[in-house]
C-alpha cells in the first residue's frame, strides 16, 4: 500500500468520526456543489440515481426542521453549518431517458411496476448514495454527523409537501469540534460479521 493510499484510508475511515459538535465555520455553496458532483458518480442499479438532497442551512430552514427532530438531535442540527436531508424520489424513473439513454424504454417499464417495488428500488439506491455522500464529504475535508432520530413524515410534510421526495436520513455537515468527540465505540470483528463461502 502506498503512503498516499494509507492517508486516503485514514481520511475516509480510520480517523474519520461521527461529529455532534461543530466549529463556527460555514460551508460554502461551491463545496456543496462539489460534494454532489462526487456523489452522483457512484454506481446505482441501472444508473437510477434516485437520491435527492435538501441542504438545510438558513436559520429559517433550521427552525422549520427542528420540530421533526428527536430531542437529543436538536442541538446537533442547530449548531451544524448544514444539515443534508437525504431523500429518494418516488418518480425517479422519469429521469431514465437521460440517465440510461441506451434503454429509454426503462422509464415506461419502471412506471408500469407496482409503486411499492419502485419505492423499494429508490430507497435501496438512494441509501447507497447517502453512503457516498458521507464518504465524499469526508474526502472534501468536511466532517459528518448522520442522524436517524427524526420524524420522516413530519420532515417530508415540511420540506417535500408535494410528496415526490421521501426522507431517509439527516447528515449534519461542517467542521467538527474534535475536542468534543467521545472515544470510538467498538466494531464487530470480521468473524462476527462475515462469512467466506
Amino acid at each position: 500500500m502506498t503512503a498516499l493510499r494509507a492517508d486516503e484510508l485514514d481520511l475516509l475511515f480510520h480517523e474519520a468520526r461521527t461529529h455532534s459538535a461543530w466549529l463556527d465555520r460555514p460551508v460554502d455553496d461551491a463545496v456543496l456543489r462539489q460534494l454532489y458532483d462526487l456523489v452522483r458518480k457512484g454506481p446505482t442499479g441501472a444508473n437510477t440515481q434516485p437520491l435527492r438532497v435538501a441542504f438545510v442551512r438558513s436559520a429559517d430552514a433550521k427552525e422549520r426542521l427542528k420540530p421533526a427532530l428527536a430531542p437529543l438531535n436538536v442541538a446537533k442540527m442547530m449548531s451544524a453549518p448544514v444539515t443534508a436531508i437525504a431523500a429518494f424520489d418516488v418518480d425517479f424513473h422519469e429521469k431514465m431517458p437521460k440517465l440510461f439513454p441506451a434503454r429509454p424504454e426503462m422509464r415506461e417499464q419502471l412506471a408500469a411496476a407496482p409503486p411499492e417495488d419502485r419505492a423499494r428500488r429508490a430507497l435501496l439506491n438512494a441509501t447507497l448514495q447517502t453512503g457516498y455522500l458521507i464518504l465524499a464529504a469526508r474526502a472534501l475535508g468536511l466532517d459528518c454527523g448522520p442522524m436517524g432520530g427524526f420524524d420522516n413524515a413530519k420532515a417530508d410534510a415540511i420540506f417535500f409537501p408535494e410528496g415526490q421526495w421521501k426522507s431517509i436520513l439527516l447528515v449534519n455537515l461542517g467542521y467538527g469540534d474534535s475536542t468534543k468527540l467521545f472515544p470510538r465505540l467498538p466494531r464487530l470483528d470480521f468473524d462476527e460479521a462475515c462469512r467466506i463461502l
